[in-house]
């Protein structure tokens, strides 16, 4: 029996998707939900795990965009699987393809006659390429039997600065659909929003002095580290609260403001950036949002993350900070409109009741969309991010560490 495999969707909106890249090859053996390809999406990368066990022949390209519901690959379910679990790709057609370039290259060498001349520039050309600091040997010559005319010397582009001998190599890559849709969502960030960003610091002795009381207990019962992201997740909801605008976003004529917290969180993965949803993050205790952060980053690594759940969001919070950045500008997740930048921890001198001490900084930054954000508010909101993450224990815990930690 022929099995056709069709593109199944992969969530709401998405109508075709590109191949990636084939795991397997044409004639191969496979079984039953392994993975044979990995398709992109507008939002996602997913694997197309196979429908059933059998010979597999592929009906579409690396590179493809294909139609969801479009068939892809056949599959025969009634061959045997063969004694070393797989049937080797067929290679008479590209070792066709090999022979056939063996005999066309000679053929064309043949044609070219070799001459005392080619590649040797006239002495007008030799007086330009020297000016320009251009070797001859890097142009083909148009002129009598190959020979570099003075033409060819002034059309000639020099490179930025003299040859130095070292490698000027280059490669294209082909953008896949889901980094596509990426700058696409980026541009249109920039173009229609007003985007503005305000900066403040954060001594973050506080939350270390927690950390470094908590971690190890914490991690033991909970068996999930205690981490920054809690603290920030916890102090973001607060603010959130707050000042209400700043959980809101436009739809067409109007403001939907929303009276649930579902918190985006940038996490890099292996196909690029994507931005998992934390639901109703402000029902979540410490315990809860670092397990619900350690799933989702995970599920992104391995490249098992649904387009369901990078979906919605209604503020999302950035850490460059793992990457080394000090300070930067994040930009808004349409149709969000506000995204909260993290940075790294560094010591610095700062002044505490009048004298120089060292404190652990980092520089926070919040972009937000101007048009239903205005300054008052976004710089309100950063500042009670600020104040809950110097005075955790009040403001995010209700005095009890202990209690808010689940110890």
């Amino acid at each position: 029996m022929i099995l056709e495999m069709k593109v199944p969707s992969p969530g709401e909106s998405i109508t075709e998707v590109e191949i990636a890249e084939w795991l397997v090859s044409d004639g191969d053996y496979v079984e039953k939900d392994q993975a044979i390809a990995e398709v992109d999406s507008d939002k996602a990368t997913l694997e197309l795990p196979a429908e059933e066990s059998g010979i597999i022949t592929l009906k579409a390209e690396e590179g493809d965009a294909v139609a969801v519901g479009e068939v892809v690959c056949l599959i025969d379910t009634s061959a045997e699987k063969p004694k070393d679990g797989a049937v080797k790709t067929e290679e008479k057609k590209v070792d066709k393809t090999e022979v056939t370039v063996e005999h066309e290259e000679p053929a064309r060498k043949e044609v070219v006659k070799e001459s005392y001349a080619k590649g040797v520039p006239s002495p007008a050309a030799r007086k330009i390429l020297y000016e320009k600091g251009i070797d001859p040997a890097s142009l083909n010559g148009t002129g009598k039997e190959g020979r570099i005319t003075k033409e060819d010397a002034v059309q000639s582009v020099p490179s930025m600065g003299s040859p130095t001998g070292g490698s000027r190599g280059e490669h294209r890559t082909k953008l896949s659909m889901l980094r596509r849709k990426v700058a696409e969502r980026l541009v249109a960030a920039k173009n229609e929003t007003a985007m503005l960003t305000t900066f403040n610091e954060v001594d973050m002795s506080a939350v270390f002095e927690l950390r470094k009381q908590y971690k190890e207990i914490f991690k033991d019962k909970h068996d999930v580290s205690l981490g920054f992201m809690s603290f920030f997740t916890k102090a973001v909801i607060r603010a959130l609260k707050m000042f209400p605008s700043v959980n809101s976003m436009i739809d067409g004529k109007e403001m939907l403001t929303f009276d649930f917290c579902d918190i985006s969180i940038a996490v890099s993965g292996p196909k690029g950036l994507m931005v998992p949803v934390i639901r109703n993050a402000e029902n979540l205790t410490f315990r809860g949002i670092e397990a619900e952060v350690k799933r989702l980053a995970l599920r992104a690594r391995d490249g098992q993350i649904t387009v369901d759940e990078m979906t919605g969001g209604t503020f999302t919070i950035s850490n460059g900070g793992v990457f080394g950045s000090m300070l930067s500008t994040p930009i808004i997740n349409p149709p969000q409109s506000g995204i909260l930048g993290m940075h790294n921890i560094v010591e610095r001198p700062v002044v505490k009741e009048g004298t120089i001490v060292i404190a652990p900084i980092m520089y926070v930054a919040l972009s937000y969309d101007h048009r239903i954000i205005d300054g008052k508010e976004s710089v309100g909101f950063l500042v009670a991010v600020k104040e809950a993450l110097e005075n955790p224990v009040e403001l995010l815990m209700e005095g009890s560490p202990e209690k808010s930690l689940e110890l």
